[in-house]
């Protein structure tokens, strides 16, 4: 999604949409780092609910990929980033993302492993101050991905043409349907007892 953005709408849309991931995956690396267990029981209690959430999100984010014509000029380029997004549309990309990265349950695990991997390997986390610091990383790390990616693809968006993009637009949105399929799938086979 942050990749799909910066193509169709530049630098600013896609670190925005990097932005929102960064926020979620720091509030995850937070949870982890800290052991907080009340934040773990309650996602774990309710994995069922963030499985169906998150699935059913990814396939509409994808269905509207699948389905989203890019936003050309008249000569058939990307706009650009000007093209009158203010402010707010920045922003309300932001809790898109989040949302979209807090119920999506491989980002979860996926962060989970990290940050306990993270912590193995120095010995353990054994103090707030490494917590911290690992959390810090973490987000700043993530923040410089963003903005080194955002600004690579902005750099290279108006060499493609409505037909590359919209290719682009076509896998990203297929990918995003087949994965939150294959969570739906996982979370109705294991309602039924199959799993």
């Amino acid at each position: 999604m942050c990749i799909q953005r910066t193509l169709e709408r530049g630098f600013f849309a896609g670190f925005a949409a990097g932005i929102g991931a960064v926020i979620g995956d720091g509030l995850i690396a937070l949870a982890g780092a800290f052991g907080i267990n009340a934040i773990s029981d309650l996602m774990v209690r309710n994995d069922h609910l963030l499985r169906l959430v998150g699935s059913g999100v990814l396939i509409v984010f994808g269905m509207k990929l699948l389905t989203t014509e890019p936003v050309m000029d008249a000569e058939g380029r990307p706009i650009p980033e000007t093209h009158g997004e203010g402010l707010l549309d920045y922003v309300w990309t932001i809790p898109q993302t989040f949302f979209l990265t807090i119920t999506n349950p491989g980002a979860v695990l996926g962060m989970f492993l990290m940050v306990g991997g993270a912590g193995s390997a120095i010995g353990g986390l054994n103090s707030a101050a490494e917590a911290l610091t690992l959390v810090t990383a973490i987000v700043g790390g993530g923040i410089l991905w963003w903005f080194f990616l955002s600004g690579l693809i902005s750099r290279i968006r108006h060499k493609l043409n409505q037909r590359s993009l919209k290719v682009i637009n076509q896998v990203a949105g297929a990918t995003l349907i087949l994965f939150g399929a294959s969570v739906l799938a996982h979370f109705a086979l294991k309602t039924v007892g199959l799993l």
